[in-house]
């Protein structure tokens, strides 16, 4: 296969792969965090309460975003045939592009977008970059 192609591919199942550990991490904390008398997939009446929640209840999105985009980069650049650090670095910039969307429409806690975009994105591709380039060469 070209690289081209197999990077394409890694991009792909790296956002897929990522987009799984997001997702699953967002519903295990509205399993475990519900907020009473909200239906979490009634996007308005979500947004009107996010910013007056504790703390406890951004637990799960933060680590939702930081563990999904880790392991998405790790995917990309472990699959990806080279530049894989610049593979997981992308797959990074689509899940921070992501992040910049969603905290727009569900803005919360001034704070929250601050840490979630300086912490949850770029750093965790880089980390999931470097293990996967420690992987391909084992």
């Amino acid at each position: 296969m070209k690289p081209i192609f197999k990077n394409i591919i890694a991009v792909i199942l790296g956002w897929l792969g990522g987009s799984a550990v997001n997702m699953g991490l967002i519903t295990l904390g509205h399993t475990l965090f519900p907020i009473e008398g909200i239906d979490p997939n009634n996007m308005e009446a979500y947004a009107e309460v996010l910013p007056n929640l504790d703390f406890t209840y951004f637990i799960f999105p933060f680590l939702a975003h930081a563990l999904g985009t880790l392991i998405g980069a790790l995917i990309a650049g472990w699959i990806g045939a080279n530049h894989k650090m610049k593979l997981s670095l992308l797959v990074g910039g689509l899940f921070l592009l992501g992040g910049i969307a969603i905290n727009f429409m569900l803005p919360g806690p001034t704070w929250f977008p601050i840490v979630d975009i300086l912490f949850a994105y770029i750093p965790m591709a880089w980390i999931g970059g470097k293990i996967a380039l420690k992987l391909s060469r084992s």
